[in-house]
């Protein structure tokens, strides 16, 4: 198949693109040409500007099966996307964001775009949760026609995720520096960085349209997180109102329900699987650099 990847060359886009051209397809991303790539001569190129129509335009020159769309943010990118693209399927990554309130069963239809007001609105214009809700809300009301998936994923986790923010309460407790936790026991829903790359490519030769979640098996709490650094490192998390604010904080108990990819045959791994070794990487990267 022929896909158009918008992104793709950060984080797990760069799982996704690999997992592509695993499967045989035949990848063009399209970016700022600013983040370098070991993807070598096996992908096209298209160097353009997201924020410029005119520039947009560049991505409507050729047909394509399937456009995957990792950077869009908002109903406007949406919009500039989907006026110019000649695309088969459209596969937009959207965020668990959206759900206003997620619970410890946040099923697909427990945010529905077609049920809101509608904004044409830039990624500044508003929280990081109201701009993806537009984007959602643009999908479901001006482009029903068009045959689109909205994938929906929790917090990213793995070795190379820049956002450093997992990193963040091993980092603060490893260096005793006193951090602010407001949800410590609280249930929450993550996905591993590999896993969530992989998905993209699974669905691209699936028969799926309308929103659908991803998400780790499982769930965890910050206080095991906390207690397990701990115990591995022989040092005491300083919680203190007067700490350093937590990347979580203001996040209520959830559980992210895959029931839905679960009946399309992926399987996704349970995060005890894999979160305790990835606590172990951070531990041993500080203390390396500790060693320094």
């Amino acid at each position: 198949m022929e896909i158009l990847v918008i992104g793709g060359t950060r984080y797990f886009g760069i799982h996704m693109v690999n997992s592509l051209l695993s499967n045989g397809h035949h990848v063009t991303i399209a970016t700022r040409g600013k983040t370098a790539d070991d993807f070598g001569n096996t992908v096209e190129r298209i160097i353009f500007d997201r924020s410029n129509a005119e520039s947009m335009k560049l991505l409507g020159n050729r047909h394509y099966d399937v456009a995957i769309d990792k950077i869009a943010y908002c109903s406007n990118d949406i919009r500039y996307a989907l006026e110019v693209l000649d695309c088969d399927k459209y596969i937009y990554m959207s965020s668990t964001a959206v759900y206003d309130k997620k619970t410890m069963d946040t099923k697909e239809c427990d945010y529905n775009g077609a049920e809101r007001a509608l904004i044409w609105c830039d990624r500044n214009d508003f929280s990081y949760r109201e701009v993806k809700q537009q984007a959602e809300n643009a999908l479901c009301q001006k482009y029903a026609n068009r045959n689109w998936t909205a994938v929906r994923y929790p917090v990213v986790l793995g070795t190379d995720d820049y956002t450093g923010r997992l990193l963040f309460y091993v980092a603060h407790i490893v260096k005793f520096i006193p951090m602010y936790i407001d949800n410590p026991d609280h249930q929450m829903s993550f996905i591993r960085s590999d896993e969530a790359g992989n998905f993209l490519s699974f669905i691209v030769d699936r028969d799926l349209k309308g929103a659908i979640n991803g998400s780790a098996c499982g769930t965890i709490t910050l206080r095991e997180i906390i207690q397990y650094t701990e115990k591995k490192t022989g040092a005491k998390a300083i919680i203190s109102s007067d700490g350093e604010p937590a990347p979580y904080n203001g996040e209520c108990s959830h559980r992210i329900s895959i029931e839905k990819t679960q009946n399309l045959g992926f399987v996704f791994s349970h995060i005890n699987d894999w979160i305790y070794e990835l606590i172990e990487y951070y531990i041993e990267r500080l203390q390396q650099t500790d060693c320094c």
